[in-house]
Parts: structure tokens; sequence; C-alpha cells
């Protein structure tokens, strides 16, 4: 029997910054902020001042207004879980969501809806069970993920693919770069659960656009 693991989602991942010659390695994380990932000969924990990403021309009628997310429904996997807002720990790296059945968006990116990629987040599961995004798996291109906003706007995203990346390979400029439309990027934890370190080695990353205005 499988024995659930909390996924501490340091997202978004460990950028591995392999020094000039020498052979060694020295780990520093993969900042939302920071993009591109950080290379070179940074020091473990190195961060650059938090910044938005770039904003990208509105196209009449292909885009909400901001409005905070309040709700994430994903009907072919039934999930049905309230969101939170989330921000940055103090070395940089994302925060993960307090509740297990809960998700939580990145609020250094658009909201859901807007021009730009919206990221949310939600753990794989808990010591005792699985948690609101176990299933993000199982989705496939095509369905369909359904954002409950504050103004009551529900904007519909379609998945167009999943990847999973080593957490030392997270693709960060491709998940919170600029982009000309309104994405959305639903993140998890995958692969083997690494018992020392106390986390999970990989991502989930499902990569998703706007169905179109209601």
């Amino acid at each position: 029997m499988r024995r659930f693991r909390w996924c501490p989602n340091r997202l978004m991942a460990l950028a591995l910054i392999i020094a000039a010659g020498g052979g060694g390695a020295a780990l520093a994380l993969a900042r939302p902020a920071g993009l591109p990932v950080p290379t070179g000969r940074e020091a473990p924990g190195a961060a650059r001042t938090p910044s938005p990403a770039p904003p990208a021309p509105a196209v009449p009628g292909e885009a909400f207004a901001p409005a905070t997310p309040v709700r994430i429904d994903i009907p072919s996997i039934a999930v049905s879980a309230p969101v939170d807002p989330v921000g940055l720990n103090p070395d940089g790296s994302l925060q993960a969501p307090k509740d297990f059945d809960r998700a939580g968006y990145y609020t250094g990116r658009p909201t859901p809806g807007e021009i730009g990629p919206a990221i949310i987040e939600g753990h794989v599961d808990s010591p005792r069970r699985p948690a609101v995004f176990y299933g993000l798996r199982k989705l496939r291109g095509g369905d369909e993920v359904v954002i409950t906003r504050v103004d009551g706007t529900r904007p519909v995203f379609v998945v167009d693919r999943l990847e999973e990346h080593p957490k030392d390979a997270f693709p960060t400029k491709e998940v919170y770069g600029p982009v000309p439309a309104a994405t959305l990027r639903l993140i998890t934890c995958a692969g083997t659960f690494n018992r020392r370190a106390g986390h999970y080695r990989d991502n989930l990353i499902v990569f998703a656009h706007l169905k179109g205005m209601p």
C-alpha cells in the first residue's frame, strides 16, 4: 500500500549550477521572478529582486480583466477546490498552499483569464491521503479547467499538454515567461520520493490555453 507523502512544492524546482571547469555543482533555487534561470557562479540561494513579467498587449475580446481566482474545477478528474493566493518565501521560492485540499495561485503573475501565464499549484498528496492535485496526471489534451473568480466570471481553459521535469531542470522561462495570450499552468509534484530530502524529485506541469470568452 502506498504511503502518501507531503510535497513541499518549493516550486519552481532547483536549477543545477555547474561550477565552471571544476565539475563540482551547487544548487540554487529557480525563482519565478528570476528569469532566465540563474547560471554561473551564484551562491546557493542567491536571488534577484522579484519583478513582474513584461506586459503583453491585450487583444480585445481575447482576455478577461484582472480578478482574483477563488475556485478551480476540473470535471474530467473530479477536482473542485478553493484557491488561495500564494507569494514567495524569503529565499525566493514559491510558497506552498497551507492546506492539502486547496490550490494556490501565484500573485506575481496574471490572474487566470488575463493575458499572460497564470500559475496555480497544489499538493499531490499528504502524509495520510491524496491531495488536491493527485489526479492531475490523468488529464489529457482537450480536457477543460474552469476557474471561478471573485467577480463571478468563469474563464475556461483547455489542456494542451502535460510535461514532467526533474526539479533540477525545471523549465522556468517556459512556465513563467511572458506570452501573448491568456494561458494557465497547473503544477504539482511527481516522480519518485526522495526520502532523504523529504520531497519528490520531479514536477508535473499542465499547460492550457483560454477557451474563449463567454
